[in-house]
C-alpha cells in the first residue's frame, strides 16, 4: 500500500526540523508550510559560491528576511571550498574529458544531503527539509523517492543518489503543489520572496552564458570535426563548448561533404542539418551525423547507485509495470528494459529512441506502482 509521508505534529513534543533556504520562494514556502505545521523550524543558508557577479549576498539577505518574518533561528554555514573542490572542480574536469556534466546532482549529493545533512543530524535536529520538488511516499512499511504532484517541476532527477536511509529524515513540504500554488500562497503570507524570479542554469555561473564561462576558465583547443567514418569536414572551437545533440557552432566545409557524398543525400543545393553526435577526447575530435545518427535506442550507465533493491529488475518487461527512464530533467519518462552488462555497469534498452544522449549526464530509473513513480536510482550514461 502506498501512502503520502507527509508528517504533522501529534503531541506535545515539536519535532526539530533544519530547512535549508536559498532566499527564493520555494524554500520560503517550505519554511513557512514546516512552521505552520507546528515543527521546530532553524533556517539554514547555505554559502557555497562567491564570485563577481553571484547573487550570494542578495540570496542571503532574502534567506534571512524570510526567517525574521517567520521568527525562526536563522544560520549560515560556509561550504565554499568543499564546493569549489568537489563540485566547481569535477565540472571542469568533466568537459575537459569529454563528458557532459550535471553539476546539481553532484551538489546535492555532496553538499545538501551530504555537509548539510551530517551537519543537521550532528546537531540533533530530526529532520532535513528543502524546497525541491519531490514527494516522499510509505510502501512496505518504508519510505521511497517519488514523483511529486507537479510533474513539470520534478526534481527526483538530481535527487537520485539520496541514500536509502536518509528518506527518513527528510522533509519535501512541496510534494503536494505546483509552482503557481507555492507563488500563491506566498503572496498571501506576504513573503518578500513571492515575486522573486527563480533561478535557472548552473548556480555557480550565475547569469553568463556557459560556453563563455567554459572559454574564459579553459580557453580554445581547436580541432577537427569529422562524419561517423571518420572523415575531416570541418573544424570546431574546443570540444567542452559542444555537447551531444548540438546542432550549432562548428564549421563545416560544404565543398568537402559534397566530394565526400553520394550524390543523393548531400549536393551542393541541399546541405542537411548535422548535429554533435560524440565527442573523441583522445583525438580531440567533435563527431557529427545527421538528425538519424543523433538517436540511440541504447544507453550503457555505469557508477550506478540504488535507493530501492533491484536485484530482481534485470529483464523486467517495460511499460506501465516495468521500468522508466529519463535521460534529463526535462526529459520524458520512456520505457526500458534493463540488463546487467559486467557487475558495474548496466544496458538500457529503450522502447523509443532518443536525441542527445550525452556521456557524463545521468538516467534516472523509475518504475510505476500503483498511483507513484518511484525513484530507482540511476547512474552516469557513459
Amino acid at each position: 500500500m502506498t501512502a503520502s509521508a507527509n508528517h504533522h505534529q501529534t503531541g506535545p513534543a515539536r519535532r526539530r526540523v533544519a530547512v535549508g533556504m536559498s532566499g527564493g520562494v520555494d524554500s520560503s514556502v517550505a519554511a513557512q508550510l514546516l512552521v505552520e505545521q507546528g515543527y521546530d523550524v532553524t533556517g539554514v543558508f547555505l554559502e557555497c559560491w562567491r564570485a563577481p557577479g553571484c547573487r550570494t549576498d542578495q540570496d542571503r539577505a532574502d534567506a534571512l528576511e524570510v526567517a525574521l518574518g517567520l521568527s525562526i533561528p536563522f544560520e549560515v554555514l560556509d561550504f565554499k571550498q568543499r564546493y569549489h573542490r568537489v563540485v566547481v572542480q569535477s565540472f571542469f574536469d568533466e568537459y575537459q574529458a569529454g563528458r557532459t556534466p550535471n553539476p546539481d546532482v553532484l551538489c546535492n549529493r555532496e553538499i545538501k544531503f551530504g555537509l548539510f545533512y551530517d551537519w543537521v543530524r550532528e546537531r540533533g535536529f530530526e529532520y532535513v527539509a528543502t524546497g525541491h520538488y519531490a514527494r516522499l511516499v510509505k510502501a512496505n512499511g518504508r519510505r521511497r523517492l517519488a514523483i511529486p504532484a507537479d510533474r513539470h517541476k520534478d526534481q527526483t532527477y538530481f535527487l537520485y543518489r539520496l541514500r536509502p536511509e536518509q528518506l527518513g529524515h527528510l522533509l519535501f513540504p512541496l510534494s503536494e503543489m505546483t509552482k503557481q500554488q507555492v507563488r500563491s500562497l506566498a503572496r498571501r503570507r506576504g513573503l518578500p520572496t513571492a515575486d522573486k524570479k527563480d533561478s535557472v542554469g548552473i548556480c555557480f555561473i550565475g547569469d553568463i552564458d556557459v560556453r563563455e564561462f567554459l572559454r574564459e576558465r579553459l580557453g580554445e583547443n581547436p580541432g577537427e570535426v569529422v562524419n561517423a567514418q571518420g572523415e575531416i569536414i570541418g573544424r570546431h572551437r574546443g570540444l567542452w563548448f559542444y555537447t551531444i545533440g548540438q546542432r550549432h557552432g562548428f564549421e563545416v566545409d560544404q565543398r568537402q561533404l559534397v566530394k565526400l557524398a553520394d550524390g543523393t543525400t548531400v549536393t551542393k543545393h541541399h546541405l542537411p542539418p548535422f548535429y554533435v553526435i560524440a565527442k573523441d577526447a583522445e583525438h580531440n575530435r567533435l563527431v557529427v551525423g545527421f538528425g538519424s545518427e543523433a538517436y540511440r535506442d541504447e544507453v550503457v550507465i555505469e557508477d550506478v547507485h540504488w535507493l530501492e533493491d533491484v536485484a530482481s529488475l534485470g529483464e523486467k518487461q517495460s511499460g506501465d509495470d516495468g521500468l522508466l527512464v529519463r535521460i534529463r530533467h526535462t526529459g520524458e519518462l520512456v520505457g526500458c528494459r534493463l540488463t546487467v552488462q559486467d557487475g558495474r555497469r548496466y544496458r538500457l534498452k529503450l522502447d523509443q529512441p532518443l536525441k542527445g544522449v550525452a556521456p557524463g549526464q545521468s538516467a534516472v530509473l523509475y518504475k510505476h506502482q500503483l498511483t507513484q513513480d518511484i525513484c530507482l536510482g540511476g547512474g552516469l550514461i557513459s
